[in-house]
């Protein structure tokens, strides 16, 4: 490797996940090979079952490979204990789901917060940086508000508020736009967009959409568990 090159945030190397069902064997990502630099703003595209969740997934220590090397943010997610990934999903990456995932007893800044206080932070702080980030998504005049209060758009930026609390170096956001409309899902892709741009995030947007396509500086394609095109 270059010496002056730096370090790739993303490293895979014959990055296979291999499921298996009953007698059979269902590939979800075969031989990926994969550097991302710090600070990009990639955007994975593929029609349903190319792999881009298995992928994402795998980036976010949700799932462990079948085989080939795989390196996020300097940790070796092949060789890293269970607390090691509880420790990492928790503070080195932050996950944007489709479905929100948010947890419906808990009011905006609860949801917000909870990784945060997962992560040891006190309330006190945990609270301070929810409250920031939810001004910033314009959230602010909605923190005592119960996910079902909410529209569409407001849950995905509460989402995003959690995905952001414990200042994770790489969001990883698997079809934040599926259940919106194209306004805000324009207005989610504007956030994460401000959130590369601005304060220099690497951030992975798996979508079918093409919204995010005229933010990107990388553009991955997948099909049948493969890169097809990487530019």
């Amino acid at each position: 490797m270059d010496p002056e090159k730096p370090q790739p945030v993303i490293s895979a190397k014959g990055l296979t996940r291999i499921y298996t069902l009953g007698d059979s064997e269902v590939i979800g990502i075969s031989q990926i090979d994969l550097e991302i630099a710090a600070g990009e703003l990639v955007v994975l595209k593929g029609d349903s079952g190319s792999g881009k969740s298995t992928l994402l997934s795998l980036l976010a220590g949700l799932d462990r490979p079948t085989r080939g090397v795989l390196t996020v943010a300097d940790h070796d997610l092949n060789k890293t204990s269970d607390t090691e990934l509880t420790h990492f999903r928790r503070q080195v990456v932050g996950m944007i789901f489709q479905s929100f995932n948010l947890l419906p007893t808990l009011n905006v800044l609860e949801n917000a917060c909870l990784p945060a206080l997962l992560a040891g932070k006190s309330i006190a702080k945990s609270r301070s940086k929810a409250m920031e980030l939810l001004k910033w998504l314009g959230l602010d005049s909605r923190t005592n508000h119960l996910p079902a209060q909410l529209s569409g758009g407001e849950m995905q930026r509460t989402a995003i508020a959690r995905a952001l609390i414990n200042d994770p170096a790489i969001i990883l956001a698997d079809e934040p736009t599926g259940n919106l409309d194209s306004r805000n899902g324009q207005i989610v892709i504007d956030l994460l967009a401000e959130l590369n741009r601005k304060w220099g995030r690497t951030i992975m947007i798996a979508t079918h959409s093409a919204l995010a396509d005229p933010k990107a500086t990388v553009k991955i394609e997948l099909k049948d568990g493969m890169i097809t095109d990487h530019s």
